[in-house]
């Protein structure tokens, strides 16, 4: 990682963060200073800014900049629990703790190094980096995915996730005793104004629109066990939309909120998040397809302990 530090000097007060960084740093284009700013890779006076920040005399810049990410992913003999497979779509249910394509700090061991070299063929659909990945899982996240094997099987699936035909359901264990049978959280979703590596729920008119379904299935003292659908798809939506309603899912401890609230009964690894349940039109015969992926351990146990608290 690379670090440089900035000062800002009277003769470029009031400029753009993101235009003075690029015009500072000549090796950063106007659209890499405003990714590095987006990733909280730029910080003034050691807070994360917006690039539309203005900046002022004297401000101290610090900028990381991560070493360039090779063009191509190598393959990984990593192995996968394949769900359903032919010569179009690949389903996988993917354990807690992988990461689904490489990014900062997770450079190998991904899902797709494992799916490049389970199916070769992916290579170049949808991305040199992301072979075949049609949406995306949370590293601390379990259960279903569909990678797409070719690229007319990718433009049909990424078609069918904007046209929201794609059923996602999930099991979510969250902190709170929820007393309503179920609700639907119509919040957009975009980068947090202070911290960009969060996301957070923004007033209208800013953020994407995001929209999380959910139904109550067992409360406990302290908990509560959810099924939730997507009718969007934003990073981390569900995680910033129950955190929002003050019910963080558990083990969340980016969104897991305020001190003091109940602890949970048994540790868990991860989050108490599981992508259950997957429906698609397959791309090539437009048959209906439909997955589901059992209730993971880490979870399983948590209900036990949680329903001998009683």
């Amino acid at each position: 990682m690379d670090l440089k530090r900035l000062t800002v000097d009277a003769s470029t007060a009031g400029a753009r963060l993101d235009r003075w960084l690029a015009e500072r740093m000549p090796e950063l284009s106007r659209a890499r200073a405003q990714a590095l700013i987006d990733d909280g890779r730029v910080r003034v006076d050691g807070r994360a800014r917006k690039p539309s920040h203005r900046v002022t005399r004297g401000e101290r810049i610090e900028v990381e900049i991560p070493p360039p990410a090779p063009e191509t992913l190598a393959p990984e003999s990593i192995a996968l629990t394949i769900v359903f497979e032919d010569d179009a779509v690949l389903v996988v249910d993917k354990p807690v703790g992988m990461v689904v394509h490489p990014g900062a700090g997770h450079a190998s061991g991904t899902l797709a190094a494992a799916v490049l070299a389970h199916a070769p063929g992916t290579a170049g659909v949808g991305g040199p980096r992301r072979p075949g990945v049609v949406h995306r899982l949370d590293k601390d996240t379990s259960g279903l995915l569909v990678i797409a094997k070719t690229a007319a099987a990718y433009d049909s699936l990424t078609a069918q996730l904007v046209a929201r035909t794609v059923t996602r359901r999930y099991r979510a264990i969250v902190h709170g005793r929820i007393g309503v049978a179920g609700g639907v959280v119509d919040k957009p979703i975009g980068r947090h104004p202070h911290d960009r590596v969060r996301m957070a729920v923004l007033p209208r008119g800013r953020g994407k629109r995001a929209v999380t379904r959910f139904a109550v299935l067992e409360r406990f003292s302290h908990f509560t066990d959810l099924e939730v659908g997507l009718e969007t798809g934003r990073t981390h939506q569900i995680r910033v939309h129950m955190a929002s309603l003050g019910h963080p899912v558990a083990g969340d401890r980016v969104y897991g909120g305020r001190p003091g609230r109940a602890p949970l009964p048994v540790p868990i690894e991860g989050l108490a998040l599981h992508a259950a349940e997957l429906a698609f039109v397959h791309p090539g015969t437009g048959t209906p397809l439909q997955f589901t992926s059992p209730l993971p351990p880490r979870m399983a146990r948590l209900l036990s302990h949680l329903r001998s608290e009683r």
